[in-house]
């Protein structure tokens, strides 16, 4: 039996979907920080960059070509205008790049995890190590210019020890203990992420051509500036620096770079992938103040990918997966 001939699952076609149209949005922006970027090694990445994304865009089309369907719209050359002012420093750019390929990491490793047939694993493979490449990329040139922000450090106990008492769990009024290092994982980065998405939302407003998005963008920076507040408390609570803040990385271009649903869209995948660090967060955590916290969190983003949603929606932007056959429709027409 030809294992590359086996039929492509509802799965595997979900994730080949979503890793186009979301590849094609972040290649969007890349492209415009390529034409800004002075700095020559962080253009070279951002270069290679865009270079390994079309040659996995061409590999998914492929895929779907080959199984009867059609190819995604995704983002194209008409969502970026060409020649306008600088909007980003080059730094930001850079942790952009650096941020976008822990998306992808993630991306890449549920793709796989639900992929059967040997040539899509083969290919996730591929684009996993592309990742993982890029990662170390950004690391080492942000640690090179001094930029990449680190977590906590902490000071080593003498032993191992068990959990003897349920203070454990109790994180109000102060009465609990301080965050351990197994919850400092997740809180270390959503900070990072919500302030990559506040940056982008404050970036992102300011250029925006329709009212309504606008007003999105304006809420969605509120929204990631409360969860940055909340989560920095705790973490300084306990005396721990928290990351610092990437407003002053975007410049004060009112002219757009964008179109505005190309930016609604990447705000509302920002959103909705911090669902997962969120939840991984809440699983993690054993402090009751920080499950509070989360939950909240997490409801807050449900509330406002419901507005992005309607938005989307609204302007008919939001382009739709392929969909289980209507069983019931179908026996109509016979």
């Amino acid at each position: 039996m030809d294992k590359n001939k086996l039929k492509l699952t509802s799965s595997e076609i979900g994730t080949l979907w979503g890793e186009y149209v979301n590849g094609t949005s972040v290649d969007m922006v890349n492209k415009y920080m390529v034409s800004i970027i002075e700095d020559e090694p962080i253009k070279a990445i951002f270069e290679e960059a865009i270079i390994t994304f079309e040659k996995q865009k061409k590999q998914i089309a492929t895929f779907m070509e080959n199984e009867g369907f059609p190819v995604p719209i995704g983002f194209t050359e008409s969502d970026l205008f060409k020649d306008k002012p600088r909007l980003f420093t080059d730094i930001f750019c850079l942790n952009y790049l650096h941020i976008m390929t822990l998306h992808g990491l993630l991306g890449h490793s549920t793709a796989l995890a639900v992929s059967v047939r040997k040539d899509l694993r083969d290919f996730y493979d591929s684009c996993d190590n592309d990742a993982k490449k890029m990662y170390h990329q950004t690391i080492e040139l942000l640690l090179e210019k001094g930029s990449f922000q680190r977590d906590p450090l902490f000071y080593p106990a003498k032993n191992p020890e068990y959990i003897s008492s349920q203070d454990f769990t109790d994180g109000f009024f102060g009465k609990g203990r301080t965050l351990s290092a197994v919850e400092i994982i997740s809180i270390s980065i959503n900070l990072k992420k919500s302030i990559m998405t506040k940056t982008l939302s404050i970036a992102f407003s300011q250029v925006a051509q329709l009212k309504e998005v606008r007003k999105f963008l304006t809420d969605s920076e509120k929204t990631a500036d409360g969860q940055i507040k909340t989560f920095a408390k705790i973490m300084q609570s306990d005396n721990l620096p928290v990351p610092k803040s990437w407003e002053t990385e975007v410049t004060t271009s009112t002219d757009s770079p964008f179109s505005d649903k190309l930016m609604l869209y990447h705000i509302g995948f920002l959103f909705q992938a911090a669902q997962n660090y969120h939840g991984a967060g809440l699983a993690s955590s054993m402090r009751a103040d920080l499950v509070t916290t989360y939950e909240g969190t997490i409801l807050k983003n449900l509330m406002i990918t419901k507005k992005w949603y309607n938005l989307m929606v609204q302007n008919k932007w939001l382009e739709q997966p392929p969909l289980a056959p209507n069983r019931k429709e179908i026996a109509k027409e016979v």
